[in-house]
């Protein structure tokens, strides 16, 4: 998609994705017939481009003067480079992230129209991370992409001043595809990998680049590095684990050192992110030398500052956790009854089962029961309900 619309223009993005699915398409029929070629990136580079090419010339035979393309024939040769490279796809990527966070497309469509085209979403999976409905995500992705279609965005021309002014959007974005990575709505996949590896990638790029040389993209790094170091211990053959049950002998040390060390790093300066408290938060977790010596006070004290800096429900609910696991249960409560807590949350599966095993573990076993049910019935795939329905269980400690 990234180097597509960098070769047609931002205003053909409709055609290009018509023409990447076409690839796709392509690909599952001629690859079970012929075998993989030597480099499958560069035959759906070649797929789709041909695909564009024959459509623009459909267009313009018509003279068809509604075409969203504003290129001339002449300049599109059917030669075709050599294969980009990891680097330059990055780049490509980069640079439409930066072109589709802008504040002029509301926050929540740039969000919608950036993950499911740029970061492989489903309308599905976009909602399901935003709170919203499949019907308000969808129309938030066609209203981006109407309003990219009619802009004459050069993608390889944006000011300095402009990805400065977008770099926070840009973080967003990339905070949400590892979020999504690391516990996915998918049907399918609870881990995806590739989602954490890929919006680290891209973070270290924009890290390196003078636009992203800044405290937050390395506190942002070292929470990711930190969430990667467990991620082969989250889940075994029974499924998912929680934080207690995970083999700590398989983090991975040496994404924890990095992750400390970008982590020093983002303390230059006086600036202080939500990206920085929550990789303290992550820090503490990695550090501990087990789930007892977790030093929750800690995290109770990230989780205040955040909800100071960057308030949000979700920040009380896992402030709400970790009281629980300092001073009680009964703490943990009493914390989530004070606390402002709207519907989109209320209703959530975070929230039932997060009521739930305090209300197990402070003993009524009535109302648990009932929001227990309520959880795995709102989970969003098989796995988390398995593990749901492991963890809500009366008498768990």
């Amino acid at each position: 998609m990234a180097l597509l619309v960098r070769r047609f223009g931002i205003a053909g993005v409709e055609l290009i994705e018509d023409a990447v699915q076409w690839s796709m398409v392509q690909a599952i029929d001629h690859w079970h017939k012929d075998g993989i070629p030597d480099n499958p990136s560069a035959w759906l580079y070649k797929v789709a481009h041909r695909f564009l090419l024959s459509e623009f010339r459909s267009r313009q035979r018509q003279a068809d003067k509604q075409s969203a393309f504003s290129i001339s024939i002449e300049n599109l040769q059917e030669e075709f480079p050599e294969p980009p490279l990891a680097g330059e796809l990055s780049d490509a990527l980069l640079r439409m992230l930066f072109v589709t966070c802008n504040d002029a497309i509301p926050p929540e469509s740039q969000l919608v129209f950036t993950l499911k085209s740029l970061c492989g979403f489903s309308i599905k999976e976009a909602s399901i991370r935003l709170y919203i409905s499949e019907d308000n995500a969808y129309k938030r992705f066609s209203r981006a992409k109407l309003y990219l279609k009619n802009q004459a965005i050069d993608v390889d021309h944006l000011s300095e001043q402009d990805m400065k002014a977008r770099l926070n959007n840009v973080y967003r974005v990339l905070y949400l595809m590892f979020t999504e990575g690391y516990l996915s709505s998918h049907v399918d996949h609870t881990i995806r990998q590739d989602l954490c590896e890929e919006a680290t990638r891209l973070l270290g790029l924009l890290a390196d680049s003078r636009v992203g040389d800044k405290p937050d993209s390395y506190a942002l790094l070292a929470l990711m590095y930190f969430n990667l170091a467990r991620l082969n211990a989250r889940q075994d053959d029974s499924g998912l684990l929680l934080l207690a049950e995970q083999d700590r002998g398989l983090w991975s040390q040496s994404q924890i050192s990095l992750a400390v060390a970008y982590l020093q790093q983002s303390a230059q300066g006086e600036r202080l992110s939500r990206y920085h408290l929550e990789a303290s938060i992550a820090a503490e977790h990695c550090l501990a030398g087990s789930f007892e010596q977790t030093r929750w006070h800690k995290i109770v004290d990230c989780y205040q500052l955040l909800e100071q800096l960057a308030p949000s429900p979700m920040h009380s609910l896992n402030k709400a956790i970790a009281l629980a696991e300092w001073q009680g249960a009964a703490a943990g409560l009493q914390a989530l009854q004070l606390a402002d807590i709207p519907s989109w949350l209320a209703q959530s599966y975070h929230w039932y089962a997060v009521v739930a095993d305090l209300q197990y573990r402070c003993g009524d076993n009535a109302s648990a029961a009932r929001n227990a049910k309520l959880a795995i019935q709102a989970a969003p795939s098989h796995s988390i309900r398995q593990l749901l329905r492991r963890r809500l269980q009366p008498n768990k400690t």
